[in-house]
């Protein structure tokens, strides 16, 4: 069965070219010319990927990225942003939004197609099982025997801050959003309140004691983990 890629990008050039390009490498090409089309096809269609320009009328490629990401059910899409903008702070601020990869254009679709498959890869690579150790900077986990350890010293760790420690170093290096680890945490409890995940995330820094430095506050987004902040 062929991947679906998704592209979104408000230049009719631009898709077509695309669409060609991938289609000739065996992908099946899901077009989008808005960001709200796109949005809406992403959790209709189920791409295996999203390439979504920054600028595009109704909704930003920064705003489906940031949507998407912070649903659990496409949190994992991978997705690259295109756009024209050089600007070291765009790049910065898409990453921090989630993206996996930032192309600028113009572009060579040779080199798109070759990120693309990487990301695929990637993606499909298993990263850990549920027996795996995971281990960033100082903190490792042991996920199968529930075990969190801080410089080699056994961390004593509550359920919630076991889960919430887990899927931030499952997405080292990428920001969730509050909203993002609310759904991941507590799925099924629609009365929690946003500020619930700071008090946890306090918490779990303070029992990490120097692992806690790994966990940053991205104002006005999440929270990630930093390995180059040990």
């Amino acid at each position: 069965m062929k991947k679906r890629i998704l592209i979104a990008d408000d230049e009719a050039d631009v898709l077509t070219l695309l669409d060609t390009r991938l289609t000739a490498s065996g992908y099946e090409v899901l077009k989008a010319s808005d960001g709200l089309a796109a949005l809406g096809r992403a959790r209709k269609d189920e791409p295996a990927l999203a390439v979504l320009d920054v600028m595009m009328p109704g909704m930003s490629g920064l705003e489906v990225c940031r949507t998407l990401k912070a649903d659990p059910k496409t949190a994992r899409l991978p997705i690259i942003l295109l756009t024209a903008r050089n600007e070291e702070v765009d790049r910065v601020l898409g990453f921090e939004f989630g993206a996996d990869d930032y192309v600028l254009k113009p572009f060579s679709p040779r080199e798109l197609t070759l990120r693309i498959e990487a990301l695929l890869r990637h993606q499909l690579s298993p990263v850990s099982t549920p027996s795996a150790i995971l281990t960033v900077g100082c903190v490792s986990i042991e996920r199968l025997a529930h075990r969190v350890t801080v410089q080699r010293q056994l961390v004593e760790l509550t359920r919630t801050e076991f889960k919430l420690l887990n899927i931030l170093m499952e997405h080292t290096g990428r920001v969730l959003t509050r909203e993002a680890l609310l759904n991941f945490v507590w799925p099924a409890e629609s009365n929690i309140e946003i500020r619930t995940v700071d008090t946890h995330l306090r918490r779990l820094r303070e029992k990490l004691g120097a692992g806690g430095r790994l966990i940053q506050t991205i104002r006005g987004f999440g929270y990630r983990i930093d390995e180059g902040a040990a």
